[in-house]
């Protein structure tokens, strides 16, 4: 269907399918936030003549495009357009899960230059001392989506703890944990695992699972988050290191 956009929306039990019309954008906001400058700069660089819209060069930063349509060029190399993005990032320790801080280290300082200029932010936290599986985008629907107390997405972490669990502490996580704030968790799924336990949570309390932990007389000595939704950390990111998600992935985030 010409002109038009088709976005479909997935989710576990719904399945919703929209025709939008395309987006028409300024060309001097889209080369801006395609990391080329800021508007002044790409205003300047549009009339130097390097800029062409399907094979036409252009003077006008002004000019009204449609991106996911038309081809544009800088330099006869062609600008691929993304208005959102999406990053997995093997969060280290040391830094906190936010966009600033004054104390420490944020997860945005970890950002690669190549995607610095999406002004991506972090979906959700991870405590500075846990390690592991975040996303950092700047779709604040998908965001939304996914922190939403009503979706119930399940994360799942490694733990390690100061002392052994126990069957009671099992069947004390599958039925809630009452916290140091007389708050009942949502049931959670504890289990054994090698050097450590597998913990699933489906809601993200401050300090969740540290909390439930010693709700049940223990104490968390390590933490990461291996799993979001159905989607997986890749095992091939080093501590630190970040790359894009493919869609097959953030469709597995619903799962």
């Amino acid at each position: 269907m010409r002109g038009t956009t088709l976005i479909k929306f997935c989710e576990p039990e719904r399945l919703m399918v929209l025709i939008m019309p395309m987006k028409i954008e300024r060309l001097d906001k889209i080369l801006a936030n395609m990391g080329y400058g800021t508007r002044k700069e790409v205003k300047l660089l549009v009339r130097t003549g390097v800029v062409k819209i399907d094979g036409e060069v252009v003077k006008k930063s002004d000019i009204k495009v449609k991106p996911d349509a038309a081809i544009i060029t800088v330099n006869d190399k062609q600008v691929v357009y993304k208005e959102f993005i999406y990053l997995m990032l093997n969060k280290p320790q040391g830094y906190i899960s936010a966009t600033n801080d004054k104390m420490h280290p944020t997860v945005i300082d970890l950002v690669p230059d190549e995607f610095v200029h999406y002004e991506t932010f972090p979906v959700g936290r991870l405590d500075i001392d846990t390690e592991g599986l975040l996303l950092l985008t700047n779709d604040g629907n998908l965001a939304h989506n996914l922190l939403s107390p009503k979706k119930h997405v399940p994360k799942t972490y490694f733990a390690q703890v100061l002392y052994e669990v126990s069957d009671d502490d099992i069947t004390a996580f599958e039925q809630g944990i009452i916290l140091d704030d007389d708050y009942k968790t949502l049931p959670a799924k504890l289990q054994k695992a090698d050097d450590g336990y597998l913990v699933t949570i489906y809601e993200g309390k401050f300090h969740q699972i540290k909390r439930m932990f010693e709700g049940v007389g223990n104490k968390v000595t390590y933490l990461k988050r291996i799993k979001m939704g159905g989607l997986p950390l890749d095992e091939a990111l080093e501590l630190g290191e970040m790359r894009e998600i493919t869609k097959e992935e953030m469709d597995k985030l619903w799962i």
